[in-house]
């Protein structure tokens, strides 16, 4: 299989490999050469694959999973590679987790403010 992991300025992973494990909100799953052609939404987590080198691992943002034909796609704000799995995971509970859960508050306001603005359109109407 082809994966390939895209960032938004630069392709960081291009290569062969026999297995890809990745993660969904639903959970961890894994992908050989011969798995059926499907699409994911990818949580921020590990992302692990094996190739010529032995296994490798990418602490990876929320993203997009294309597995088609004999390619795996990724497409992820952010990712950082690593041998050592304590430093990813800590990469991923501290920058990416901690960024969703910022940008979640940030939408709940813009939301709370929305609301606000509409209703005060609909008071100037009556």
């Amino acid at each position: 299989m082809r994966l390939k992991v895209i960032l938004p300025h630069k392709v960081l992973i291009d290569e062969d490999v026999s297995k890809v494990v990745a993660e969904a909100e639903d959970g961890s799953f894994g992908i050989l050469p011969k798995h059926i052609d499907f699409v994911t939404a990818l949580v921020p987590g590990i992302l692990s694959f094996q190739s010529d080198k032995g296994e490798e691992f990418l602490a990876i943002d929320e993203g997009i999973l294309v597995k088609c034909a004999s390619n795996v796609l990724i497409s992820t704000r952010k990712a950082v590679s690593s041998r050592d799995l304590g430093r990813l995971n800590q990469t991923v509970k501290n920058e990416f987790k901690a960024l969703d859960e910022r940008e979640r508050k940030t939408r709940s306001i813009l939301a709370k403010l929305e609301v606000d603005l509409t209703k005060r359109f609909m008071k100037m109407r009556d």
